[in-house]
């Protein structure tokens, strides 16, 4: 089993923090998540962390000090600026701070991803593999073919049915929240972009159903579980 590389992410919106800790977590990385900028550099010096990822607006301290406050602990570790503001004194200064990137909100969470990514093989950290074949009872999902197979037949999935599919296999048995699915696969969360991934997940109900064991379950206003019984 390879060693996840280990994030610290600094974000003071709860809600925000929470999905993007989340959505971290299920590309492989383990993310501790400091939601005050007071904590943040006493939690970096007791911890062990392959890439920081700071906000800039934070409550008692900025991300710019928390930045050079870590920069003194570890003058290596490479980190990443989150901000809403665009202006362009605040983008040299992050930089001049060191920092390998600087994303403004909103922004597109899987162009994060490929930035962290970047940034750790630059540094030769990049354990990260890809999750690609799954066994769910008596079928087999290969993501990058978007097929399952079992039970006498092979199915092709739509680009969405796979990333659906993936994302509840790496939960499996855990639940999916269901802002997580929707902004990883979707990029919204709004009404009729939540009533399009239920209709996804009856269709991948339906492609399951040939092995009574596979469940996949809707826990009204949460997300969902992908369960598969041994009986």
């Amino acid at each position: 089993m390879h060693k996840k590389v280990s994030l610290l992410l600094v974000e003071d919106d709860q809600s925000f923090g929470s999905v993007l800790k989340s959505y971290l977590e299920i590309n492989d990385f383990q993310v501790t998540w400091v939601d005050d900028g007071k904590y943040a550099s006493e939690r970096f010096r007791n911890g062990h962390f392959d890439l920081c990822i700071l906000d800039v607006m934070l409550p008692h301290t900025d991300g710019f000090t928390i930045a050079g406050q870590i920069r003194t602990i570890d003058p290596a570790v490479p980190f990443i600026f989150l901000t809403a503001k665009t202006l362009r004194e605040d983008i040299l200064r992050g930089y001049n701070l060191g920092a390998d990137d600087y994303i403004t909100k909103p922004f597109d969470t899987e162009v994060l991803i490929m930035k962290i990514r970047a940034i750790l093989k630059r540094s030769g950290l990049d354990t990260v593999q890809d999750n690609a074949v799954f066994e769910l009872g008596s079928y087999r999902f290969d993501f990058h073919l978007r097929e399952i197979s079992g039970v006498g037949e092979t199915r092709k999935l739509s680009p969405k049915e796979a990333e659906l599919l993936r994302l509840l296999c790496e939960h499996k048995n855990l639940l999916l929240p269901r802002e997580v699915a929707l902004q990883r696969i979707w990029g919204d969360d709004g009404y009729f972009t939540t009533r399009s991934m239920d209709v996804f997940v009856t269709r991948l109900r339906k492609y399951l159903s040939g092995d009574p064991r596979i469940e996949i379950r809707n826990l009204h206003g949460s997300g969902f579980i992908l369960s598969v019984s041994k009986v």
